[in-house]
């Protein structure tokens, strides 16, 4: 079958799923509205779970064509099912040492990856582990850009490292984005600390004790969650801004 062909019959699939009231609630939910982070999306209202349903079914043929034009749909599902079929076609191929153009074809596509479930669902399975073994400064750049969605990329791609007990990178970054302007930053920095903080306890609690008299509140709130409550309270109550 043509990608093109493919890439119809998945999208046909998809609409078929769709449900009307859902989509409404769920288009509130991802914050769609004029000058909100997911301004101008468009939702069919398909769960999570019928959409991994669907991208299993199509694992075995999927090709990076097919999946680049479904990354370019209007859709945030489609979107969201080309990611899983993404890291579904990235796993079966890197086994084989064939897995980069399906990182050359998510680096591509970054403007598509262009909400947090989108980032959160495929950011450590694809480039996180592609780098595992290589140089990283693709998440420097990608730090550095302009778009959210990039910054965002580079920090959750750290939970790949993490969970093999690198926090490195983690550290780094995080570090970075003290400073970002947007909340979503601190909640993916707040999370990767904390899931650092699982690993290695000391290493991210001398950068707390380095940084929790400027580090946004909600990135404080987020690294500390599994902490003690003593702890928690001792943090947070160096944090002037309350």
């Amino acid at each position: 079958m043509k990608s093109s062909q493919l890439t119809a019959e998945i999208v046909r699939s998809l609409k078929a799923l769709s449900d009307p009231d859902r989509a409404f609630q769920t288009a509130r939910f991802f914050k769609t509205g004029p000058g909100q982070y997911g301004a101008g999306d468009v939702f069919l209202g398909i769960s999570v779970p019928q959409q991994r349903a669907l991208a299993g079914r199509y694992k075995k043929v999927i090709d990076v064509e097919t999946v680049g034009q479904l990354l370019d749909s209007e859709y945030h599902e489609v979107r969201l099912t080309a990611l899983f079929l993404l890291n579904l076609g990235f796993e079966r191929d890197y086994r084989t040492g064939k897995g980069k153009p399906w990182v050359d074809l998510y680096l591509s596509k970054t403007a598509r990856i262009n909400n947090w479930d989108l980032v959160d669902s495929s950011a450590h399975i694809v480039l996180g582990c592609w780098l595992e073994q290589r140089e990283r400064d693709i998440l420097y750049r990608l730090a550095e850009s302009g778009l959210l969605w990039d910054n965002r990329i580079a920090m959750v791609a750290t939970l790949h490292f993490i969970r093999r007990g690198d926090i490195e990178d983690c550290l780094r970054l995080a570090e970075r984005f003290l400073g970002h302007p947007h909340d979503l930053m601190h909640k993916a920095s707040g999370w990767m600390l904390r899931e650092a903080w699982k690993r290695d306890a000391g290493q991210v609690e001398d950068f707390l004790n380095k940084y929790t008299d400027i580090m946004p509140r909600t990135m404080l709130r987020y690294a500390i969650e599994k902490m003690e409550e003593p702890v928690r309270r001792a943090y947070l109550g160096r944090d002037v801004r309350q």
